[in-house]
């Protein structure tokens, strides 16, 4: 069973910057896609982006400009790089990973906090 573990979050003032990492407990390699979801309270669950493992990267367009999605093989680890934050960028961040032959791998999620 893979374990994905997310950390990196708190509360920012908006305009701020925080970096989430998700560390997973095989080579991401293994995996054809890797991304990050928020999930508002009362909302449903959103794609933020997604990087694959020949690195290329996509971004929901409420982000992009402003995140930036990277992986680091031999740390196993991906990244989520987050500037000019708003409010409404509050939400719980979830990482997922994806393989061909398995059921997608999700974190327990980061809370983050966007607030004055």
């Amino acid at each position: 069973q893979v374990q994905l573990v997310e950390s990196g979050g708190g509360l920012v003032q908006p305009g701020g910057s925080l970096r989430l990492s998700c560390a997973a407990s095989r080579h991401i390699n293994s995996f054809y896609v890797m991304g990050w979801y928020r999930q508002a309270p009362g909302k449903q669950r959103e794609l933020v982006g997604t990087i694959t493992s020949d690195e290329n990267t996509n971004y929901a367009d409420s982000v992009k400009g402003r995140f930036t999605i990277s992986r680091n093989n031999v740390k196993n680890t991906v990244y989520l790089q987050m500037s000019s934050l708003k409010p409404e960028d509050t939400a719980v961040y979830y990482c997922n990973a994806r393989s061909t032959f398995e059921s997608p791998f999700w974190g327990q999620g980061t809370q983050v906090t966007v607030s004055s």
